[in-house]
């Protein structure tokens, strides 16, 4: 079962998630080790994959707020974990869904580092306290776009399927 990997509080920013400083490298192979670069100590962590893929980092309110540098979204999807925050800001949330990056907006969502967390369909349960929490679901294309890797592979698979 996914584990939370860091709680963070309110309005964690891109330039957090991904510091302004490193937008000379924007290759999503190169972005991940640049991922929370000034906690140095998760950094050191997400580097030396300590985490495995599936692993929730939980966030507070306006997760993913400032710059809408892409980036942010690919440093984390390269370290393939999940996001499950209070609120998501518009940009983060439609660059998460474009590259394929596993975003949860669950407003009531309790969490500490080293729960264990499923994401349903509809809620996000904490198997460590016992509590439920309700999610805020996606439109359905939106939905179908994250979870088919981002819009690239989205628009690939229906290319596809409209030419089989």
């Amino acid at each position: 079962m996914p584990k939370v990997i860091i709680k963070l509080e309110h309005d964690i920013s891109t330039d957090e998630i991904y510091p302004g400083r490193f937008m000379a490298t924007v290759l999503p192979t190169e972005t991940p080790q640049f991922a929370f670069f000034d906690r140095t100590e998760f950094n050191a962590q997400l580097k030396a994959k300590a985490f495995p893929a599936g692993s929730i980092i939980v966030g507070g309110e306006n997760f993913g707020c400032g710059s809408s540098r892409e980036q942010a979204c690919s440093t984390l999807k390269g370290h393939e974990v999940a996001v499950v925050a209070k609120s998501i800001s518009r940009i983060f949330l439609q660059n998460s869904i474009n590259l394929g990056l596993q975003v949860v907006i669950c407003p009531g969502i309790e969490a500490s580092e080293g729960d264990e967390l499923e994401i349903t369909a509809d809620h996000v349960v904490n198997h460590t306290t016992g509590k439920t929490f309700e999610q805020v679901k996606l439109p359905a294309a939106r939905k179908g776009i994250m979870d088919a890797g981002g819009l690239i592979s989205y628009t690939r698979a229906r290319l596809v399927a409209k030419h089989t």
